[in-house]
């Protein structure tokens, strides 16, 4: 199973790392739900650790919906993480209708066919995740992971859901499940057991006192790593 954390610093992303994560979210914001990072934090944690980081790609916490001034920053971001030597970043972009923009993520991967992307948490607000699935099995080859809640303010609610996504992902062999939202060492066991993804995602559960304004609690570290 591999361990996603959240992290907003060079500090953070090494003692994740050294406390046993898989993989990184880097982000900025974290209080808006995260956005894109400084072009010398990015540049900091990219060097600082050797586990994938994938870092956030949105310019802000309006909506997911983008004109033509934001795309330009997007891509111009996105460059960034190229240039710096990293290909994962985590993005969404969505329609007024709230179905996924598929134009946008053409335009993406044509930026650079290195790019690991994760499609994050718009995906909890189209209409339908089924059909949105089938929408980025299209681009599976770049668009590796889905981070969501299942439709739901949390994994918990949405554990029925998620499974039901888990099974998609391995029908199709498409993108990953990357569950996120309320997980945490007291609840990832029993989420587990209905939703079965092979990765999950994990923010301020791992952190003392349950915030990003604190470092990682290595006791909660510990519960989720029981699970592999």
């Amino acid at each position: 199973m591999i361990i996603e954390v959240i992290v907003q610093n060079k500090e953070e992303a090494m003692e994740a790392q050294k406390l046993g994560a898989e993989r990184l979210e880097l982000v900025s914001a974290i209080g808006e739900g995260g956005l894109t990072p400084s072009f010398g934090t990015i540049k900091q944690v990219l060097g600082s650790v050797s586990i994938p980081v994938q870092t956030m790609i949105r310019p802000h916490s309006y909506h997911f919906e983008y004109t033509e001034s934001d795309l330009a920053t997007i891509y111009d971001d996105i460059k960034n993480v190229i240039n710096l030597g990293g290909t994962g970043i985590v993005f969404g972009a969505l329609h007024k209708d709230k179905t996924i923009n598929q134009e946008v993520l053409r335009d993406i991967i044509n930026i650079s066919a290195k790019l690991d992307i994760t499609f994050h948490r718009a995906f909890d607000e189209v209409p339908s995740q089924e059909k949105a699935y089938h929408t980025l099995l299209e681009f599976k080859q770049n668009v590796r992971r889905i981070l969501t809640s299942g439709g739901k303010a949390d994994c918990e609610t949405g554990k029925y859901n998620l499974s039901k996504l888990v099974e998609l992902s391995k029908k199709y062999d498409g993108p990953k499940i990357l569950p996120g939202a309320g997980l945490s060492g007291n609840n990832i066991e029993m989420i587990h057991q209905t939703v079965r993804a092979d990765q999950y995602h994990f923010g301020k559960a791992v952190r003392k006192e349950n915030s990003f304004a604190n470092g990682f609690d290595e006791q909660e570290f510990e519960k989720v790593k029981k699970l592999r």
